[in-house]
């Protein structure tokens, strides 16, 4: 692992300075969905699914990747609120267009919401090079899926407008998705689960 003092830069360092300067929008259009022919299944349960490296100017390399399964915290915060069904891992990393200084960090998702063709998730990292006191603190994505060939996508993060390590991060929350996607797919599903009183509830 490096240890520069470039590394042990918070990546919210470099996220911030690509949020001053700007973030240029990818222009690709994606192609059209593939016309199903009713042989896939309905899926289960809502999921985030997939990977893919944003759109960046100048060629610093940000990727994201999920497996994301489930609907809200399975150990949820409030007293007496029904447990949740969400678990899964999540995956990011930044490095300079070089790829010689910069961090990853990993984890376990602890909550998943969907909503169309949006997933918020949230998960506390759990194995990182980023500098001390990363590990064990929560962060969160939204993830927009534009259906198509991941060119659509955009991906946003808690850390956007705070440092991974002082921002105390709720189960289920994060900031809009702003940023674009260069290459790879994400796949998001949403499936609504049962509603505990027993009303039924439109799956979008």
């Amino acid at each position: 692992m490096l240890r520069s003092t470039a590394l042990r830069t918070s990546l919210v360092g470099i996220a911030a300075l690509a949020v001053i300067g700007g973030l240029t929008a990818s222009a690709s259009a994606s192609a059209p969905a593939p016309v199903s022919d009713g042989a896939q299944k309905a899926p289960k349960e809502s999921s985030l699914t997939g990977s893919a490296k944003m759109f960046r100017a100048d060629g610093q390399q940000v990727r994201f990747s999920f497996d994301a399964h489930g609907f809200a915290p399975a150990e949820p915060d409030e007293p007496d609120a029904p447990a949740g069904t969400s678990r899964g891992t999540f995956r990011f990393s930044h490095y300079t267009a070089d790829g010689k200084q910069g961090a990853y960090a990993e984890g376990r998702i602890d909550c998943l919401l969907t909503g169309g063709p949006v997933a918020t998730a949230t998960g506390v990292i759990t194995r990182s090079d980023l500098p001390d006191g990363a590990i064990g603190k929560r962060v969160g994505f939204t993830v927009y899926d534009g259906k198509g060939d991941g060119k659509k996508d955009r991906v946003g993060y808690s850390w956007a407008v705070g440092s991974i390590t002082t921002m105390e991060v709720p189960k289920c929350l994060s900031a809009a998705p702003y940023e674009t996607v260069e290459s790879g797919d994400f796949k998001v599903e949403h499936v609504l689960p049962p509603n505990p009183s027993g009303n039924s509830a439109p799956s979008e």
